[in-house]
């Protein structure tokens, strides 16, 4: 539920340099580059370029293009020096483009890919042409390939720029080079030619510019380099099952945009446009690589950026908005910003009035002409597509325009023409700049007021370990799932900002974070906000923040680590865009005194903004907030130092923000949230509203208005936080007792009466099911599930009814462009774990319906210390400057007359080592606040167990842990003479130093050690799982036929192998389910109107469902008439007995083989292992052979679909994406209908056990024969490796050309192999987790090494490989 609103709203502090009255723009913002700043011309001399990287780039190209002109240069005195005449080297690009954009809405140009196929309707331009003289003998079919044609028919791309700027009067053209990346240019495997075809694309440009310029030197044409978002994206996983998965990461993409840049500059081009952004994350990297050019250059290039919003949401296909799009990404400070493709120029236009409204440089629209119809086509003619674009012309919203898909040289003659008698957009005003972040939504946090009313922006603490114990137990179980329903929840609760911080010495944060970050961009209700990414180790936030479509924070930097690693640490940050968090640190420490706060922010304001260039606005500082009311006396005004701090900042900083870990605050008062609580509200208040302190990490959910505190308790915060009398820590103690008294009598049920408030999880079970499904919420989907599943009849009717009803309002809302893409699929995710929980009741009513029919149902003086009590060395390990719990401890102890030697904080280990001998201590104390400093524990006990010391060692700090102490410091360093112990806080201490130092040493370190020993076995068997039968056990368990009673099926017909070509399409028709098929295009009728064809009959989906359906069949009698599309198989058939162990299955080529004992091939099986509740047996597939003595047989097959890819290129080269995914679609099914067919005829014919068996093909879906046709990799045996001896056994590559990839996937695509089992007994099951000891026979029996065995079967173990 959404906080509620606040009653007042409190205005924010104002300091001079709020009041600046806005000023006029005349150019937009400018790089931070001295090429830009001074608009230093290019002179186009690329040969002159030399930087290691771009000189790496060209060398890798001499491969296929020898010494290309890279210079364009042109002579000064070529054309006049006034505007608007233009020559390269001589005038600066970016003053001519400012110029240009100023007096008139310029031109662009229209598509390139349907001029290319309005070419191919009146000349031959087929495969041959495509491909060329050099290309003649090219490895695959290249047609579609329209970037290859600016190689092989360059004169059909000089020819189309031409018409565009002679006919379309463009002032600018796009290069041919849309796809020209190795990322793209894998689908025609021409990866090594990306920089000659960028080169060769911008070059036809430039000749065909310059050649039309030399006719009118007053109107000068620009080449525009095109660099298109690549076919995939780093933002959307393409996995439903996991959300983490990517098919690419952000350096990859830089790495080929950087190549791809490099060949478009060396081409002539004049400018870079990053373009069809479907997700910002491909167009942030394609910005960075950019960056990268230009700082290895030196160059001032003009970068336009143009995004396309998918459908009438208003958002990217990876969810941004217009505007959090363009927050995202103005940090490169493109020249112009605008939308293109997808939608027509009327649909458009409420998305560019938005964008207008925002966006702080040029303006542009390239739309479609119009949407496509229903063969893929435009129908907007010239004159409506410019009567379209004349609303952007009126309103004043462009600079530039063009034309996308569908679009003509006439179409943009029209619209250059409607343009003419209207103003260009203007630059809007230059006011005071703004922090402006982004998620899917954008957030400007200067117009930010929380849920009480204060301007202040709320920074969730619930996913940061150390701030949540709920969160860091499911970061350490992996339990990513439910840490979104924390976020989530951050969310509704009042959290503009979520922190992320996976710091623990237990977990590999690199990993952590990555993972985190991945699924939460997934999570619309998540993502929507921005991202601060948190983490000691600033190579974990770097990694984080290369998953961020939108603009995060970074928390943090600081001075700690000197001026030149901070000033490297800032600039990468700024090159992602990204906003910091600065801590109050420097080379001597933390800043604790409001004058050592001031003079290190200030210090580090001077640096970032005048030597890193980094946008004062997008600094927030940390000036530490440092527990109060801790008893010693030094403690005492660290509130008032923080807020007077905070002001002194504000003033002398220019617009940065002021941010805090309020928890830290009233860290001595944990575990009573009331009273941490009221000192936060009344500490946050006047910070706020008298200071302007902007950010905070908060609980926002249990946050506080200084208005709701009770006269007694706002006193008491009042003279803790400002320190305003002796006793004021005394004061609070008394109120907390007060409140932990009222506490415990509300748990006893007295106190006030709490009024719950409404949820969904209130209502029945069909709405619960239904809201979770639209909202994506997994935490009670089995639950819910199992109540359904109660109050139905039958399993089935859950499925059919409450979350098919609850997933149709999902397609509903995503149709209607309410939902979009990554909701749709969270959506999915909990659909499929919902079902998941139905399978074992549904497989159950079937063993009660076998039953029923009668049959078997199991198918831690001052040189004179001799009076102490003991002597103790305190230090904070090196590169950790966190001092103030360890301090705590020092005066504990001191207290309690131990000598005790603080050392300081940053020690190194020899230091430590040195000053524990210098002053012959008792003791030594380890203190630590993050997480890297768990790393440097370790470190440390093993170098004083290596140099033979004899003092226990403590250990202690906010992330330190009894565990991580047990587990990765102690065996490094513990006897009994000198243990390693875990100190939970201050108050231990003592009792910890006086039981190592006293009498009771030996029982006090025995129990540590025994308690310590028992957390490491109970450690490491939590990576376990330790409900297993040993193999030995699950042997002796395994199912056992008595194959006299029930023989085996007889002899097949044909022994041997048989190679199957002679089935048509047309005959495995009838075997085809049609359900999946629905399913694959997310199409499902509402009961009764489940599954094909009662589909039809639905009063949602049915009327879509049959176009689907007959579009399907339109096409699959095409397939079937122009054999575009075959089959092809090899089935082998074997004589087989199980081996003597039980455990695989011996193939022989002949009878003779078998009594001879010439083993042909041995396939390997996998047993269950996982302890079962019932007395049903461990199975595996070698049960179902009969052993030696018994003539029993297998099958096996291997099935493909072939013709699929080369349709699937000609859609694509169509840009038809429709009847690509059909014709996918179809290619399963025929491979799936193929295999059924062909499983039939080895029943009945090729083997024929069954060869009097009349089921219909909705009996064979429904599998009512006997025996199973499992196949490798799946659930029976999911052993991949399988394949390959089912591929040597019947030479499924040579016969029938289905190859195996390297990682053993099935080529091509559709291709169904299995193993054929015809026993009566032989069912379908799951192997599931494995242990350690099959794997170790398994590997044996295979020849493996027992690493690689376990690579392959890395999924099923029940332990973690070495």
């Amino acid at each position: 539920m959404a906080p509620k609103e606040p009653k007042v709203i409190h205005e924010r502090l104002k300091f001079k340099y709020d009041d600046v009255e806005p000023k006029p723009a005349f150019e937009p913002p400018l790089p931070t580059s001295d090429a830009a700043q001074n608009h230093v011309p290019n002179p186009y001399l690329n040969s002159k370029l030399t930087h290691e990287k771009i000189q790496a780039i060209r060398n890798k190209a001499k491969a296929t293009i020898q010494d290309p002109n890279i210079d364009f240069s042109q002579p000064e005195d070529l054309y006049p020096q006034s505007f608007p005449h233009f020559v390269r080297g001589r005038d600066s690009l970016r003053e001519y483009i400012t110029s240009l954009f100023t007096s008139k809405i310029a031109i662009y140009d229209g598509a390139m890919g349907t001029m290319i196929q309005n070419y191919a309707k009146k000349n031959k331009l087929d495969e041959d042409e495509y491909r060329g003289d050099r290309f003649k003998n090219w490895s695959c079919n290249v047609k579609g390939n329209n970037d290859m044609l600016s190689i092989t028919q360059p004169h059909i791309i000089s020819g189309i720029y031409k018409q565009y700027l002679e006919e379309g009067g463009s002032n600018l053209i796009g290069t041919n080079t849309f796809s020209s990346t190795t990322i793209a240019m894998a689908d025609y495997e021409m990866e090594e030619y990306a920089y000659e075809l960028n080169y060769e694309g911008a070059r036809l440009a430039r000749e065909a510019c310059d050649e039309v310029t030399a006719k009118d030197p007053t109107n000068p044409r620009f080449v525009v380099g095109a660099i298109g978002p690549t076919n995939r994206t780093a933002s959307i996983s393409p996995s439903v099952e996991d959300p983490s998965a990517r098919n690419v990461d952000f350096d990859e993409l830089v790495e080929t945009y950087f190549e791809q840049i490099v060949g478009l500059m060396d081409g002539g081009a004049d400018i870079l446009m990053v373009e069809t952004i479907f997700d910002t994350l491909n167009a942030k990297a394609a910005l960075y690589a950019v960056g990268e050019y230009l700082e290895c250059s030196g160059l001032d290039v003009p970068v336009f950026v143009s995004g396309t919003l998918v459908d009438q949401s208003g958002r990217t296909l990876s969810g941004q908005t217009g505007e959090a799009f363009y927050a995202s990404i103005r940090h490169a400070k493109p020249m112009c910003v605008g939308l293109n493709c997808a939608l027509g120029a009327q649909h458009m236009t409420p998305f560019v009035e938005r964008l207008s409204k925002v966006v702080e440089c040029f303006m542009h629209v390239y739309s479609n002409a119009g949407l496509p119809n229903a063969m893929g086509g435009y129908d907007e003619t010239p004159d409506d597509m410019a009567r379209n674009n004349k609303v952007f012309f009126e309103n004043g919203w462009l600079n530039m325009v063009g034309g996308c898909c569908g679009s003509t040289p006439p179409h943009i003659k029209a619209i250059r023409e409607m343009s003419e008698s209207f103003k260009p957009r203007k630059l809007p005003d230059v006011g005071r700049p703004k922090m402006w972040l982004s998620g899917l939504e954008d957030l400007v946090v200067e117009d930010v007021h929380n849920h009480l009313g204060l301007p202040f922006l709320n920074v969730g603490e619930r996913c940061n370990i150390s701030g949540s114990l709920r969160f860091k137990r499911l970061m350490m179980n992996g339990d990513y799932g439910t840490a979104m329903d924390i976020a989530k929840k951050q969310v509704e609760d009042g959290a503009h900002v979520i922190d992320i911080n996976v710091d623990d010495g237990l977990l590999d944060g690199l990993a952590a974070m990555q993972k985190f970050v991945k699924i939460a961009v997934t999570e619309p209700e998540v993502s929507k906000v921005p991202f601060m990414l948190d983490a000691s180790k600033f190579d974990i936030v770097v990694a984080g923040m290369k998953w961020c479509q939108g603009k995060s924070i970074i928390n943090s930097i600081s001075l700690k680590v000197g001026e030149e690693l901070f000033k490297e640490q800032a600039t990468l940050i700024k090159k992602h865009g990204a906003a910091v968090v600065v801590m109050a640190f420097d080379e001597e420490g933390q800043a604790a005194t409001e004058e050592e706060k001031v003079r290190i922010c200030k210090r580090s304001y001077d640096i970032l903004v005048n030597e890193v260039k980094f946008p004062p606005e997008d600094i927030i500082f940390d000036p530490n907030v440092l527990t109060i009311g801790t008893g010693m006396e030094e403690h005492n005004n660290y509130g008032v130092d923080f807020i007077n701090a905070t002001k002194r900042i504000k003033e002398e900083c220019p617009y940065v923000k002021i941010s805090g870990g309020i928890s830290n605050l009233s860290f001595g008062f944990r575990g009573v949230t009331k009273i941490r609580e009221s000192i936060h509200s009344v500490f946050l208040h006047h910070a706020i509203l008298d200071a302007g302190m902007d950010v905070g990490i908060v609980n926002a959910k249990e946050m506080m208005h200084i208005s709701e505190l009770e006269p007694e308790l706002l006193k008491g915060c009042d003279d803790l936080v400002f320190n305003k009398c002796d006793n004021a820590t005394e004061i609070m103690l008394d109120l907390t007792q007060k409140e932990k008294k009222a506490i415990e009598l509300r748990k006893k049920g007295g106190g006030a009466t709490i009024v719950k408030e409404k949820s969904w999880r209130d209502e029945n079970c069909t709405k619960r099911l239904e809201h979770a499904l639209i909202n994506g919420i997994s935490e009670h989907v089995d639950k819910d599930v199992e109540e359904a599943r109660k109050q139905a009849s039958r399993p089935l009717e859950v499925i059919e009814g409450p979350l098919m009803d609850g997933m149709n309002v999902v397609g509903d809302l995503f149709g209607a462009g309410k939902m979009f893409l990554p909701q749709v699929i969270k959506s999915a995710r909990v659909m499929k774990k919902a079902v998941a929980y139905l399978l074992p009741f549904m497989e159950e009513e079937k063993k009660q319906n076998l039953i029923a029919q009668g049959k078997d149902p199991n198918d831690f003086d001052e040189n004179d210390d001799s009076n102490y009590a003991g002597k103790v060395l305190m230090a904070t390990v090196k590169g950790d400057v966190h001092d103030i719990g360890k301090n705590i401890v020092s005066v504990v102890l001191g207290c309690n007359n131990y000598k005790v030697y603080d050392i300081g904080v940053m020690q190194p280990c020899e230091t430590i080592l040195e000053k524990a001998k210098e002053y012959d201590v008792d003791v030594i104390g380890l203190s630590g606040l993050i997480t890297p400093s768990l790393d440097e524990m370790v470190v440390v006990a093993k170098e004083m167990s290596k140099a033979g010391f004899k003092q226990p060692l403590l250990i202690g700090g906010a992330t330190t842990s009894k565990m991580h102490t047990a587990v990765k410091i102690s065996p490094n360093y513990f006897t009994m003479e000198h243990p390693s112990i875990h100190v939970l806080d201050a108050s231990r201490s003592v009792t910890v130093v006086s039981s190592l130092l006293g009498d009771s040493k030996e029982d006090f370190v025995a129990d540590i050690m025994e308690e310590y020993e028992e957390m490491r076995e109970d450690y490491y068997a939590g990576l376990e799982d330790r409900y297993f039968l040993t193999f030995k056990q699950a042997k002796e368990q395994k199912l056992t036929i008595d194959f006299d009673a029930v023989p085996p099926a007889p002899a097949p017909k044909k022994i041997g192998i048989t190679v199957i070509d002679s089935v048509k399409i047309a005959d495995v028709v009838p075997y085809i389910d049609w359900n999946p098929f629905f399913q694959t295009w997310e199409l499902r009728g509402r009961y009764p109107n489940r599954g094909y064809p009662k589909i039809f009959k639905d009063e949602t989906v049915g009327e879509e469902a049959k176009k689907l359906f007959d579009d399907a069949e339109t096409m699959m009698h095409k397939i079937i008439a122009d054999g575009s599309m075959i089959l092809k198989g090899v089935v082998g058939l074997f004589p087989a007995n199980r081996s003597a162990d039980g455990e695989d299955v011996h193939i022989y080529e002949s009878e003779d083989d078998r009594e001879s004992g010439k083993v042909l091939s041995t396939f390997c099986m996998l047993r269950q292992q996982a302890e079962k509740e019932s007395d049903d047996p461990y199975l595996s597939q070698a049960d179902f052979i009969a052993p030696a003595g018994y003539k029993d047989n297998l099958g096996m097959f291997a099935v493909s679909c072939f013709g699929c890819e080369e349709l699937v290129k000609k859609y694509e080269s169509e840009n038809d994406d429709y009847s690509k995914i059909m014709a996918q679609a179809l290619a399963d099914r025929f491979v799936e209908a193929f295999a059924e067919y062909l499983h039939r005829e080895i029943r009945t014919d090729l083997w024929g056990y069954a060869a009097n068996e009349d089921l219909n093909e909705a009996d064979l879906l429904k599998i009512k024969y006997n025996g199973i046709r499992p196949a490798p990799g799946y659930p029976s045996q999911p052993d991949h490796t399988e394949k390959t001896t089912m591929w040597q056994t019947i030479k499924a590559t040579e016969l029938a050309g289905i190859g195996l990839s390297e990682s053993l996937s099935m080529m091509p695509a559709s291709s169904v192999s299995a193993l054929v089992f015809a026993h009566p007994e032989s069912q379908y099951f799951a192997v599931g987790q494995i242990g350690k000891d099959q794997v170790e026979s398994y590997a044996e029996r295979k020849n493996f090494e027992l690493s690689k065995m376990e690579r392959w079967l890395s999924p099923i173990l029940n332990y973690e490989r070495d």
